[in-house]
């Protein structure tokens, strides 16, 4: 199936495509093409996995100059193989046939080429198999935290308070 595979890394998917390909995947995305645009504008390094000219995955790099990171390698579930088992957000649960490890590939040699001096990438469950696969090792002491857009930050003093009770 490798052979089908199309990997191409200087055409980016249109925001339309890109949106399909998410809500394919069940993937919780934004619906605004603009934004999408500017994600992909802002991104450094893209790969795409096409078959038959049909998007089945993507990898993306992000970088500062300094620090890299693998901002998502996304895998339709159709192509990764049997072990796929929750089949949703196109998260990489197996990959059979190389694909995703392939992009992913790509994408840190196109970071490395660049000269960043870390790479990064956030794994989710079965994920964190695939990175570690790729090299990637789990940091001691580090928590993941997010801040939705919309969630207002709270004043210094309203922070300090609640985190002495």
């Amino acid at each position: 199936m490798f052979n089908e595979i199309e990997f191409e890394t200087t055409t980016r998917p249109d925001p339309g495509e890109l949106l399909a390909f998410y809500e394919r995947q069940h993937h919780p995305t934004t619906r605004s093409l603009e934004k999408l645009q500017r994600m992909l504008d802002n991104t450094f390094c893209l790969v795409t996995a096409r078959r038959n000219g049909e998007l089945i995955g993507l990898a993306r790099g992000v970088t500062d100059g300094l620090w890299g990171r693998i901002a998502e390698c996304k895998l339709d579930p159709a192509y990764q193989g049997p072990a796929c088992v929750t089949r949703t957000d196109g998260r990489i649960e197996h990959d059979s046939e190389g694909i995703a490890h392939e992009m992913a590939r790509r994408v840190i040699e196109d970071l490395r080429r660049y000269g960043v001096e870390r790479i990064e990438a956030i794994a989710h469950g079965t994920e964190v198999d695939f990175c570690e696969e790729l090299g990637f090792r789990k940091i001691r002491g580090v928590a993941a935290m997010e801040l939705e857009a919309s969630t207002p930050v709270r004043s210094h003093a309203a922070a300090s308070s609640s985190s002495i009770s």
